[in-house]
């Protein structure tokens, strides 16, 4: 695997991994209706709470893909490739079905959390046992976290630093905007759909880059 990507530089890679984090946190979801219902039922601080268990759980997620990735470098790597293959795949699949769906928010929700402690601690929780999350990131890391961009840690620290930075951006200007966003996302189904379909678009086009990139050895 290693001199697999020979024209994609390390700063095109991160370019293509923030704008696949940027697609993939701000398509509504469970993870974005927890902050948003703390914020509109606590306040700004619960919300920001909520946001805060969130990235603590994205840091967990990113953790274990991290792993599976050094493991299969350095212990199996001739299932390297089979992996980055397997896990574009699954990122196209996704892609096509949020192209073909309709993803409207009907309503917000209330949020149960008595304090924002509670609210943070749910949050972790909410990210965690989102078993979709856990295939995701093992389909994303094999495609941006690569040997041919020399030691794995380092890189895996910048990845998990951009997933929380880009949670804290979104999660966190909801959170602080709750009224208002609660009002764009209900009453405004059309740009929810519309934003689903982008994201599908964007991961099947992400998936083919890497792919290509990945194979070309």
């Amino acid at each position: 695997m290693h001199g697999a990507i020979t024209d994609m530089t390390y700063g095109e890679n991160l370019w293509l991994f923030s704008t696949l984090l940027f697609g993939i946190i701000i398509l509504p979801g469970i993870d974005m209706m927890f902050v948003l219902a703390n914020a509109l039922t606590r306040g700004r601080a619960a919300g920001l709470a909520a946001t805060g268990g969130m990235m603590l759980g994205g840091l967990v997620h990113s953790l274990y893909g991290a792993l599976g990735v050094s493991l299969l470098a350095k212990v199996i790597p001739v299932l390297f490739t089979p992996l980055v293959v397997a896990g574009g795949t699954y990122m196209a699949w996704v892609g096509v079905t949020l192209m073909r769906s309709s993803i409207v928010v009907d309503d917000v929700g209330h949020a149960n959390a008595r304090n924002n402690w509670e609210a943070f601690r749910r949050g972790v929780v909410t990210c965690l046992i989102n078993p979709k999350a856990y295939l995701f990131m093992l389909a994303v890391y094999p495609q941006f976290l690569r040997p041919d961009f020399g030691p794995l840690a380092p890189q895996a620290v910048i990845m998990a630093a951009m997933l929380a930075g880009t949670q804290l951006a979104i999660y966190g200007g909801l959170a602080l905007a709750a009224g208002t966003a609660r009002r764009f996302l209900v009453g405004h189904s059309s740009a929810t759909i519309w934003t689903g379909r982008v994201c599908g678009a964007l991961l099947v086009l992400i998936s083919a880059l890497t792919l290509w990139e990945g194979l070309k050895a």
